[in-house]
């Protein structure tokens, strides 16, 4: 009778303890720690548009996540991206140390240390930066400088096209000629 009702108290507790996991409680939680769906290492990768190559993207590590809450491509450890023109020649180049790509809208932001630099060698600087992938803009609100061969401008906020050829600061802080 004793290991009866022994048998019948740790029922109960075990019963009590596995009935206050709510459902919908456990489902927050197992979305709330998502996995990637993919993971990639050294990965290349090919952006086109209407058969032409629009850009190549190089990470050291990519993270793709596909759920209804995420869907979002996570690049950590930083990119490289060679921006080309309708003949296939780099008009420019992007790194950052972070980037994450919101795939159904076709956009990118790239953060920490973003620097691109054109074929003319005119630099910009910035800690964030968004590419418009069905625009081919990229642009920031925040601080920018920009280097070219006879001058260095600092200003909040920039856009202008993937080849960086014609940069628009919103509001220009200041301007240095570096001419002799």
């Amino acid at each position: 009778m004793r290991a009866f009702l022994v048998f019948i108290s740790l029922s109960s507790v075990l019963y009590t303890a596995c009935s206050g996991n709510d459902i919908a409680q456990v489902n927050k939680v197992a979305v709330a720690q998502s996995w990637p769906v993919e993971t990639g290492k050294d990965v290349t990768i090919n952006y086109t548009d209407s058969g032409l190559t629009k850009a190549l993207v190089t990470a050291p590590l990519l993270e793709r996540y596909a759920s209804e809450e995420k869907n979002h491509t996570e690049m950590r450890k930083g990119i490289n991206v060679k921006f080309l023109d309708k003949q296939g020649n780099v008009e420019s180049f992007l790194t950052s140390q972070y980037a994450i790509r919101y795939d159904k809208e076709k956009r990118m932001i790239a953060r920490n240390k973003v620097v691109v630099m054109n074929t003319d060698g005119d630099t910009l600087r910035t800690e964030e930066l968004l590419w418009n992938e069905a625009t081919q803009r990229i642009s920031t609100q925040k601080q920018v400088t920009i280097t070219t061969k006879t001058e260095m401008m600092w200003g909040d906020g920039l856009e202008s096209d993937v080849a960086f050829k014609n940069p628009k600061i919103y509001k220009l802080r200041g301007t240095i000629s570096l001419k002799n």
